[in-house]
């Protein structure tokens, strides 16, 4: 049989095996969504507990578990191929949200079935994206002479808060967790690859000034404009230069008409500039008293082509003149990247097409998951997952064409970037 045929055939058979699994498929997320896992408080030994017992289901993994503080359980499955080759990493979190207020019109840890959809907290971010890969998994490793060297799945937990005691604490202490590539089901779209993701600095400002009653403010100072002075000089940070890389740019433009559409008019603009979102403010006790402290906290996204040492600079150049104001740094990483034309970005475009009939866009990603972790240590990571809806509010819940697609998509691109030579 000529190469590509044999190519064709075998992405043909990875296809239907997936779609053999449907069942398999649904159930596993329904199972997953039916054990609560909300950070805060962050505790997930439970939803471990269930994903162990399906990773040891397939034969010939291989289960290390790692609980990094109470209740934060990290595990990593591994299965081998064929001979010697390269490492990819299908990368999951197993915390979710917490089930917050409002009234849902199904049970939130029910994974409800109704419609072609699947109801439930942490259904799209991110339980039926560790669904899609645990059936690949479970596939891949049923043709593991079709391959060569090694498929981990790494899950973990605390990403919801950032992922130092998960990913990040896999990446700097379980080499099995690095990898030649890495492949996560994070909320998405089928028809938007992420390739990067803006970086963030969180920052808190303090104001202090001079009690006075509020009919005599010449005898005070105060705190709030103050603090206003230096929000101002804040926000002034969106006007910093960015220095992207063209085919970061390009890929952006490309990717405007299609992802938009799903993401909202405005995220191509805002994927490249500087964007600062003030999200807490308070000072004063009374009206008509002069208050003696104020303070605020805010939220900056960085973009490819600005630095964290460029904004740190910008935050001393705006916040250190300003009287009786003092500020720190709580929480900061760098925006990240896999170049678009990265073999793990174009093999999983490559597999989408086969399995959409279209190809989908590649983009940037406003918001944060585990995939800056591994890029910071060297990994490249793009995000391919389901569409959320209603991701974080009262009926969340995926599309299962979706899920049965993402899950093919994981299953070929796993197969031919482990096939390659």
């Amino acid at each position: 049989m000529p190469v590509a045929d044999h190519v064709s055939f075998l992405s043909a058979r990875l296809e239907a095996e997936v779609e053999a699994q449907r069942a398999f498929l649904i159930e596993t997320t329904q199972r997953l969504v039916a054990v609560a896992s909300p950070n805060p408080p962050g505790e997930v030994t439970e939803i471990a507990a269930v994903a162990t017992e399906l990773l040891k289901a397939i034969d010939g993994v291989s289960i290390t578990r790692y609980e990094t503080a109470p209740g934060i359980v990290n595990l990593v499955a591994s299965i081998a191929g064929a001979g010697l080759g390269r490492r990819l990493i299908f990368n999951g979190h197993l915390d979710t949200f917490p089930i917050g207020e409002g009234q849902w019109t199904v049970p939130p840890l029910g994974g409800t079935l109704k419609d072609g959809r699947i109801y439930g907290r942490g259904v799209s971010d991110m339980k039926a994206g560790i669904a899609a890969a645990l059936t690949a998994f479970r596939i891949l490793a049923g043709l593991r002479e079709r391959w060569r060297g090694e498929l981990v799945m790494t899950l973990a937990g605390d990403e919801e808060n950032m992922g130092s005691l998960g990913s990040r604490w896999l990446l700097e202490h379980v080499p099995e967790a690095k990898g030649d590539a890495m492949l996560c089901g994070d909320v998405g779209s089928p028809m938007v690859l992420r390739f990067g993701e803006k970086g963030l600095c969180w920052i808190e400002i303090e104001a202090e000034g001079r009690p006075a009653h509020g009919a005599h403010v010449h005898k005070g100072t105060n705190a709030i404009d103050r603090l206003r002075q230096a929000l101002d000089g804040l926000k002034r940070l969106e006007d910093l230069p960015v220095v992207a890389p063209a085919d970061v740019t390009s890929a952006i433009m490309a990717a405007k008409p299609i992802s938009e559409e799903l993401s909202g008019e405005g995220e191509a603009e805002t994927l490249q500039r500087v964007t600062v979102n003030i999200g807490t403010m308070e000072g004063g006790i009374s009206p008509n008293l002069v208050p003696a402290r104020a303070r605020a906290a805010a939220d900056i996204r960085l973009p490819v082509g600005v630095s964290l040492e460029a904004v740190e600079a910008a935050l001393h150049r705006e916040l250190d003149p300003c009287q009786g104001v003092t500020w720190r740094i709580i929480r900061a990483y760098p925006p990240s990247f896999t170049p678009p034309n990265h073999e793990i970005v174009t093999r999983t475009i490559a597999a989408a097409t086969k399995v959409l009939g279209r190809a989908p866009v590649a983009n940037m990603r406003v918001g944060a998951s585990d995939a800056r972790l591994y890029r910071m240590f060297g990994v490249p990571s793009v995000v391919f997952g389901c569409t959320p809806f209603n991701m974080g509010a009262p009926d969340e819940y995926i599309l299962v064409d979706e899920l049965v697609a993402v899950a093919k998509v994981h299953t070929l691109a796993a197969f031919d970037f482990l096939s390659e030579a």
